[in-house]
């Protein structure tokens, strides 16, 4: 975020992505400290906040998980500071054992704040699942917030903050990728003066979850208090006529894409629209008052039905009892997915029998052609000279000399890439941020029920250090047959090069401890073994020099910095890589093109025969090892 969108006066209009418009409305709240691990669509919150960090007196950090995160956001907060954790939809699922002792005993009376962002990720753009945090709000016993724009979402966060320290609670909000990455013109407000807070806990204080049916009583008297408070809030709306029989209850993205499409159809003056941007507690009343009129409701969310089972409860044993909710359940949105504009049609036109005429056929062939015509239908792979290539490629190998009798479990981060086409698909089995060495602890203990073969698990380093540890300890300490192979890049890759433990910096690009991922495995008691995945003979050597050894937990480290780091480091590329093409078999042999499949390799289309992309070939010379004719040959590049 430039100095532009901070320094500014009270009516000033800037154009703000989601989380810019979050990060600016924490920093107008006032925030002390904020926390978060990366992940999409979550990272930019924390990232914007580390350029405001020091001339504010912002506590920033990139902490090694989500738990680690909102527990150092708690312990702010009891301390009387403004706090904010942030993270994305599966993050939560980490955070929520500190979460929801928390929202029992509340944040203290030292007058501090906490506010949790999560944002969720429907139609899993860039995530495993589209998990719908909405649930765990009600589960925590803890209130929830959703903008319905990015203009909103500086206001909402603001007014989150006011209400986490009026109620002593930590407050949700949550945000979801059309948001997050949407971007609007926001009217900004008054920046605090820049200043210090000042931590005071009280040391005579006990926080604490237990006598824990006394603290359940009180949390559900603090949400009782703020469902009050909810039922008149100015987050929600309504639009339409007071006496619409169809009404439509809208929440967060399902609030725009619902009034475009009444608004394309032509019944904004006939349906109603009330918009609910406070989730939980569930503004009940608020509810029925609007559904007493109404033959019909038809509720617009993203991404499980949690509003219209919320609507159906609130209407239960009223008047308005027999009104029919549809949304979900009822088959008129779908189940999975964002909600677009297009469904909303969709939903309204089941209802009203209204249809709107979009671009006709000849448009949508016309549309098609330029479309293909210009867009490329790639792959998901790694970027040329990722190392994680050459990891997988060396891995490929040993498996094969192993004649494929072994079994591995993958991790969250670039390598999961492994599982598409374009990579080596060695992966077996791959769920969620640490449990390559949890998947591979239960494997390496089959050999007890008749089945030795070699056990496998790959993680990143970043993954390591959020949640590998306590699996590794684990499979140590139960004395697991397991090979865990950590492909160390130096970088939390995939969500955008932010800092972790072991890169030597911290959030706000200052020199920090670094952790070294061999060390700590040494310190731990088990064989360590560190190769370059870029000399893939000794990667290879190696991994299969580890798998032969059999017994208990062995470490492999194949290191070698993302390309992209080393690049921003040193412009120069190490070698100049170019295809001889005397030597070059073409289709006869097509190993480095359709095999290891770096971008920067193209086919000729009439010969057949490889050649470079020099535009796009960071000279990393890893190609050349897997040319069985050593037609591909590197020249050093004069530094």
């Amino acid at each position: 975020m430039s100095e532009q969108k901070t320094k500014t006066a009270e009516t000033q209009k800037v154009f703000l992505l989601g989380n810019e418009a979050l990060v600016r409305g924490a920093l107008e709240a006032g925030v002390d400290y904020a926390s978060a691990y990366p992940g999409t669509p979550s990272s930019e919150i924390i990232e914007r906040l580390s350029h405001e960090a020091k001339k504010r007196g912002i506590h920033v950090e990139w902490s090694s998980n989500e738990k680690v995160a909102c527990e150092g956001a708690g312990a702010a907060a009891v301390a009387g500071l403004g706090s904010l954790a942030a993270m994305k939809n599966a993050g939560l699922a980490v955070a929520l054992d500190f979460l929801t002792h928390c929202s029992l005993t509340g944040l203290g009376d030292q007058g501090g704040s906490m506010v949790v962002v999560v944002c969720d990720d429907p139609d899993a753009h860039s995530s495993g699942d589209e998990t719908d945090s909405r649930w765990q709000a009600r589960f925590a016993y803890a209130p929830m917030l959703e903008p319905t724009n990015v203009a909103e979402a500086r206001e909402m966060i603001r007014y989150c903050f006011d209400l986490s320290r009026e109620y002593d609670c930590y407050v949700f909000l949550r945000s979801y990728t059309r948001l997050s990455h949407g971007s609007s013109i926001v009217e900004l407000g008054p920046l605090p003066e820049a200043k210090k807070g000042q931590a005071h806990p009280d040391c005579s204080a006990a926080v604490n979850p237990y006598l824990g049916k006394v603290h359940h009583v009180m949390a559900l008297e603090r949400l009782a208090k703020i469902k009050e408070v909810f039922e008149t809030s100015k987050f929600n709306e309504y639009f339409g006529p007071e006496d619409a029989e169809l009404l439509v209850i809208a929440s967060g993205n399902g609030v725009s894409c619902g009034r475009e499409a009444l608004e394309m159809l032509g019944l904004e003056d006939q349906v109603g629209l009330l918009k609910l941007a406070t989730l939980w507690p569930f503004p009940t009343e608020l509810v029925r008052a609007r559904a007493k009129q109404a033959k019909q409701i038809l509720v617009l969310e993203e991404v499980d039905p949690v509003v219209e089972v919320l609507v159906k409860d609130a209407l239960n044993g009223t008047e308005a009892a027999s009104v029919p909710v549809l949304g979900k359940e009822s088959g008129h949105v779908p189940m999975a997915g964002e909600i677009t504009p297009d469904r909303a049609l969709d939903a309204l036109g089941k209802l009203t029998g209204k249809t709107h005429q979009g671009p006709g056929e000849a448009y949508q062939a016309k549309l098609k052609q330029i479309t293909d015509e210009m867009l490329i239908s790639r792959g998901l792979t790694w970027c040329p000279g990722c190392p994680h290539r050459a990891s997988f490629w060396a891995l490929d190998k040993a498996v094969k000399a192993e004649g494929g009798e072994v079994y591995v479990t993958g991790d969250i981060g670039c390598y999961t890439l492994d599982v598409f086409p374009e990579g080596k698909c060695q992966m077996n089995m791959l769920h969620a941020m640490g449990s390559s060495i949890g998947l591979a602890s239960g494997l390496g203990q089959m050999h007890k029920f008749g089945w030795d073969k070699p056990v496998v698990s790959i993680c990143g380093d970043s993954t390591f250090y959020h949640a590998v540890l306590p699996g590794l300890v684990s499979a140590i300490y139960n004395q697991a047959n397991l090979v865990h192979v950590v492909l160390d890049n130096s970088a939390t890759a995939m969500t955008g090069f932010q800092a972790h433990a072991g890169v030597g910096y911290n959030a706000m690009g200052e020199a920090a401890p670094k952790i070294d991922v061999v060390k700590l495995c040494e310190a731990l008691g088990v064989p360590v073994t560190v190769a370059d995945p870029f000399d893939i003979r000794g990667a290879t050597k190696a991994l299969r020099g580890v798998m032969a050894e059999g017994q208990g937990v062995r470490i492999l480290v194949l290191r070698r910095a993302c390309e992209l780091v080393r690049m921003k480091a040193d412009k120069n590329k190490p070698y100049k890589v170019v295809v001889n093409q005397d030597k070059c078999k073409g289709e006869e042999c097509g190993t480095c093109y359709s095999k290891f499949r770096c971008p920067a390799l193209l086919k000729d289309p009439v010969t057949g025969k490889a050649s470079i992309r020099e535009d796009a070939c960071p000279g990393c010379g890893a190609c050349a090892s897997v040319c069985p004719f050593k037609a591909i040959e590197i020249q050093e590049v004069a530094k």
